[in-house]
């Protein structure tokens, strides 16, 4: 989430080749914190040398060293990691918006590739990807017992290629079998649209070095084109699986005057940071509703926790990943890097939402409606009754009612919200009924 670089030793090197004198150094007292435990330094090159010697297959010594570098952050959490030069050259150009592959975000789960969340546009998200997909082979190549970086490897491939996944889904009876084309994927993180009378979408897929300036124009756009500003705000991080951490702070203040954003604390000191919010609130008030589900995680989580403690927008959805730590990425001077967790962070009321979440304000599972099959299909009311009284305004109100409709015309997409995405269209509601309460306690 954070992208930081800093010089580091490679310890496990230095504890093989020359560890063993510092070691005998200090058998016979107490070990300080920065000695190497010697009976599992013995183990270790016992195994070595085992694998060297009686492995079926010969293993270089550079390939069993990087080996037992993955693995041993492997075992701290799922997210830290050793990336060689190549693997750390790809994660700097994700960050920048372009790279290769199918458009989605992953970690390991019980051995099998998770999908946290599929990107928008993507050929994953056209293929009908889901958060919470579980994938368990590649093409004919069984995941399980692939290192993530493995089964990454084997997503990616020259753009045009196909690829077929395997998956388990919750509630799906049986393995589902897609097939992908890969593509080069351009990650746009923010997108806007105005919704109905005047209040605005912001859509931000991804936190990358440069969405909170694309936040800002966008929100700017559509104030100019509602006159010179918006009735409401719906901020969507669905399935956004986070990116850098300065994005995710950078659009908490963008609606914030004052306060708290994010708070870091780990072991070093450099670990524990505060982020505050700036004066000025880019909507100057106006209502905001957040929706976010189980695909949101790390930086969307800070944006989230950020503005439900201080009570700026509702959350709306279901409950958000759970990813409360942060990494920081640290080149070494060999090359590569090691991506490692450094600290967890905690919103503004001091909560950690480390495989917890964020609770949402009001909880709203996406639903289905079916389309009328009829469009001239009509309610039946009083007026429709035979004999029913006439009444002498209402030819003039009908009159009225259909002379804005034939202004709105086809032009007002949001008729069928409901039907194309139905937690919109409670986020819209919402909003309209935020602005009705104030304007009434005004």
């Amino acid at each position: 989430m954070k992208a930081k670089t800093r010089s580091v030793t490679l310890v496990l090197l230095g504890a093989v080749v020359g560890g063993s004198l510092t070691i005998g150094q200090h058998v016979m007292g107490a070990r300080s914190a920065n000695e190497l435990p010697l009976e599992q330094m013995r183990t270790f090159t016992d195994v070595f040398t085992r694998i060297k010697n009686d492995y079926v297959e010969e293993v270089s010594d550079e390939d069993l060293l990087e080996y037992a570098i993955r693995g041993m952050l492997h075992g701290l959490d799922p997210h830290s990691a050793y990336l060689n030069t190549e693997e750390f050259n790809e994660l700097r150009i994700g960050t920048t918006g372009e790279f290769g592959g199918l458009g989605i975000e992953v970690g390991m789960e019980d051995g099998f590739v998770k999908v946290v969340s599929p990107i928008d546009d993507t050929p994953a998200a056209r293929a009908g990807i889901l958060s919470g997909d579980l994938i368990i082979r590649l093409d004919d190549t069984p995941v399980k017992g692939l290192s993530l970086n493995d089964a990454v490897k084997l997503m990616r491939g020259k753009p045009g290629s196909k690829l077929t996944l395997t998956i388990i889904r919750e509630g799906a009876d049986k393995p589902l079998t897609i097939d992908i084309k890969r593509d080069i994927i351009k990650v746009t993180s923010v997108r806007n649209r105005m919704l109905d009378d005047d209040y605005g979408y912001l859509r931000i897929s991804n936190f990358q070095t440069k969405t909170t300036t694309d936040m800002l124009k966008a929100v700017k756009s559509m104030k100019e084109e509602a006159g010179g500003s918006l009735k409401g705000l719906v901020l969507d991080l669905r399935n956004n699986p986070g990116g850098v951490l300065s994005g995710a702070v950078g659009v908490s203040d963008a609606f914030l005057n004052e306060g708290m954003i994010v708070y870091t604390d780990g072991r070093e000191d450099d670990s524990k940071l505060r982020y505050d919010a700036t004066n000025g609130d880019v909507l100057d008030g106006a209502p905001l509703v957040i929706l976010v589900n189980g695909g949101s995680a790390s930086a969307s989580e800070i944006v989230a926790g950020a503005m439900q403690d201080h009570g700026r927008g509702i959350i709306l959805g279901s409950k958000t990943f759970g990813k409360g730590s942060v990494q920081t990425i640290q080149d070494l001077p060999a090359g590569g890097a090691v991506k490692l967790t450094t600290s967890r962070y905690y919103t503004p009321g001091g909560r950690s939402i480390q495989a917890l979440g964020i609770v949402p304000d009001i909880t709203t599972k996406p639903g289905s409606w079916i389309r009328p099959e009829s469009e001239n299909f009509s309610a039946l009311t009083e007026s429709s009754l035979p004999g029913a009284l006439s009444n002498t305004t209402l030819e003039e109100a009908e009159e009225a009612i259909e002379g804005e409709a034939g202004e709105a015309g086809d032009e007002n997409a949001e008729d069928n919200l409901v039907y194309d995405d139905y937690q919109l269209y409670e986020a819209l509601n919402l909003l309209k009924g935020l602005t009705i309460l104030s304007k009434k306690s005004s």
